[in-house]
């Protein structure tokens, strides 16, 4: 009877050393699992700020260009390069004074663009009659791919 004990002691001692725990190996491949997740997470929250900031920028110029297309149905143009974009706001008291200015204007407020910056008012414009448009994050006209302008042509 002892023989069989010893055997049920035996087999019990290499299940409970299989059962333990985890090994150094299998840590190891977790924690490489985890840090490669972690890093494509961590990569897309980190660009997802600035590609919002492209959204809205473009948001606003469509707001702004459909401003600009209701001063020019009631006015017969375009506000002048001098004018600029604060002619939908404020009655432009230099010549071409609009006749037929909305009162109240077009746009409550001018917004500055996500990075603060003023949007940027063309008369006549580059890629069409009018351009609208905000420098990106650099603040400066061109720049890399993820400071591109953003603007009215889009």
């Amino acid at each position: 009877m002892q023989m069989g004990t010893n055997r049920r002691t035996h087999i019990a001692a290499l299940r409970s050393r299989d059962q333990r725990g985890f090994t150094l190996k299998k840590i190891t491949v977790v924690v490489a699992i985890l840090a490669l997740l972690a890093a494509l997470i961590v990569s897309k929250i980190m660009s997802g700020p600035e590609e919002a900031k492209r959204v809205a920028a473009k948001q606003d110029i469509g707001t702004i260009m459909q401003a600009l297309k209701l001063y020019r149905r009631d006015n017969s143009r375009y506000p002048t390069q001098e004018q600029g974009l604060r002619a939908l706001t404020e009655k432009p008291t230099t010549s071409p004074v609009p006749k037929f200015w909305k009162d109240g204007g077009y746009l409550k407020r001018l917004p500055n663009d996500p990075w603060g910056n003023a949007y940027q008012y063309l008369n006549p414009g580059v890629h069409s009659e009018v351009d609208v448009f905000s420098y990106g994050a650099d603040a400066k006209q061109g720049g890399e791919d993820n400071d591109a302008d953003i603007g009215s042509w889009e």
